[in-house]
């Protein structure tokens, strides 16, 4: 304990340089932007802006890489809340919640508590990476392809039950995100599903251009057809008029604490990234919430377990990263081909061979996370301005924001008519009360889970007894079977009680 705290401190020293701090604070800026953008993420943000370090030092490098990275954890919900549209695929299970609170006229009230329980998330992630990074890469060591298969297949198995009020059509909303995400080429076999012959669909229907499709041109349509009046024009709203009462603080406080434990753990595994952890921690916290019926409907609840937990998945990607070389998600393969590029071998010697670099590294994600909820919270009052746009400005404002954001992801106008016709289905789903969230998080999950699945077969040889042979895998598997019993059991106790309570009255 007492040798961590000194590396930490002298860490310090090397963060808290000028350069570095700015560093940190363009980087989380830069972030915040990139990830409120629909149609780039934290991923290629990273990307983009990799080569803009080839001739920084490598500390200063990464200090700005990370704040990239943890800034578009923050960036992403804005455009989730304001205009239902994710800037990310982590954002997708905040929209559930705060776009509504934002119809409610709570904007304000879900941006602060977004940007609170990030920050809360991403510091318990921070400081759980201090103490305990090299542990935490062994334990996610621990987590093989059949862990990670039978992982994924838990939040499969729970999100169409957990998010809608119809666990039926929640079901088949997450086996439609399913079948879309089959299609293109089979990565066991290489040959073509459910591609009808189209060149352009052999690499499969992007996220990019779906998720706008899904969230942000159904709302255009929902705002043509049911003419929504959202001239708010009198509104003005504050950081003061944004900030939590006492009340509100202690519904989100242990949310955010329970779902930044949760979505760190989730970090570490490689592969299961931020989406998986803000999933998680969402389904998680609606099954012991005591106002699980608000969730989906507006409830600040919801914000803060989605934006914890993929805080703190996102930090939690940083300690296989490091003490193993194994990124933990897409962004985190990005930045170790960074640290490669600067000549650095991540495992468990460049702790003891660059001690500068790593806990310059650790000691800035502390800044950092300050800076960026400082950051974040000062532009909340800018941000508002956008609820206040009136309805005729603000549809063709998003219709094009969306056109732009589908084409710019490839520079494709297929990718614009795969938004349009996406848009248009969610828009009749929506209509019928099916839950768009389930099948949006289904398509991410699923090429993970096929891949997981894929190579545990591959390493057993086809036999299916490497699933039960693990007993992480045995647990989760158990977990299914009462995911999928629980609401048929519970179904039959409440017509069971029913039936006594008629007997009894007659």
């Amino acid at each position: 304990m007492t040798e961590v705290l000194e590396s930490l401190i002298q860490g310090f020293g090397t963060a808290l340089t000028f350069k570095n701090i700015i560093a940190a604070l363009v980087g989380a800026i830069i972030g915040i932007i990139v990830g409120a953008i629909p149609g780039l993420g934290s991923v290629t943000g990273v990307a983009l802006l990799l080569p803009l370090t080839f001739n920084m030092e490598p500390v200063t490098g990464i200090i700005m890489l990370a704040g990239i990275y943890y800034g578009g954890m923050y960036g992403g919900s804005y455009s989730a809340i304001l205009i239902n549209i994710p800037g990310d695929s982590p954002a997708v299970t905040t929209a559930l919640d705060g776009y509504p609170m934002s119809q409610k006229g709570k904007a304000g009230k879900a941006l602060f508590t977004a940007n609170m329980s990030s920050f809360i998330g991403g510091t318990i992630g921070i400081i759980i990476l201090t103490f305990m990074g090299p542990l935490l890469a062994q334990i996610g060591l621990a987590f093989g392809p059949p862990e990670i298969a039978t992982l994924i297949l838990l939040a499969l198995c729970s999100v169409g039950w957990m998010l809608g009020e119809n666990p039926r059509k929640g079901v088949i909303g997450t086996m439609i995100g399913i079948l879309l995400a089959t299609i293109g080429v089979d990565m066991t076999t290489g040959s073509s599903r459910f591609t009808f012959g189209s060149p352009n669909l052999l690499s499969g229907l992007s996220f990019i251009p779906l998720v706008i499709g899904m969230f942000g041109f159904s709302q255009i349509l929902e705002m043509v057809t049911q003419k929504l009046k959202a001239d708010a024009g009198e509104l003005k709203v504050t950081i003061k008029e944004s900030l939590l009462d006492k009340n509100e603080i202690k519904r989100t406080l242990p949310v955010s604490l329970r779902s930044g434990f949760l979505g760190n753990f989730i970090g570490i595994l490689p592969g299961a990234g931020a989406t998986t952890g803000s999933l998680l921690s969402y389904i998680f916290q609606k099954r012991v919430s005591k106002n699980k019926d608000e969730m989906g409907k507006g409830s600040m609840e919801g914000v803060s377990a989605s934006e914890a937990g993929n805080n703190g998945a996102a930090v939690g990607a940083f300690a296989p990263l490091l003490s193993l070389g194994i990124p933990g998600s897409g962004t985190a393969a990005v930045l170790l081909g960074g640290l490669m590029m600067w000549g650095l071998q991540p495992g468990p010697l460049l702790f003891e061979q660059q001690p500068d670099f790593v806990w310059g590294l650790v000691s800035s994600l502390y800044i950092g996370n300050i800076l960026t909820v400082v950051a974040a919270l000062l532009i909340i009052p800018l941000l508002m301005h956008i609820i206040r746009i009136p309805t005729s400005i603000m549809v063709p404002v998003i219709t094009v924001v969306c056109i732009i954001g589908a084409y710019s992801y490839q520079n494709s106008m297929f990718d614009v008519w795969a938004m349009i016709i996406t848009g248009i289905i969610a828009f009749f789903l929506k209509s019928r009360d099916y839950p768009i969230a389930p099948l949006l998080l289904a398509f991410v999950l699923t090429p993970r889970l096929e891949e997981a699945v894929f190579q545990s077969f591959a390493s057993s040889g086809g036999s299916a007894s490497i699933f039960f042979s693990s007993p992480i895998s045995l647990l989760f598997l158990l977990m299914i079977v009462v995911f999928i019993i629980s609401p048929v059991v519970f179904n039959l106790i409440k017509k069971n009680n029913e039936k006594k309570d008629d007997s009894m009255v007659s």
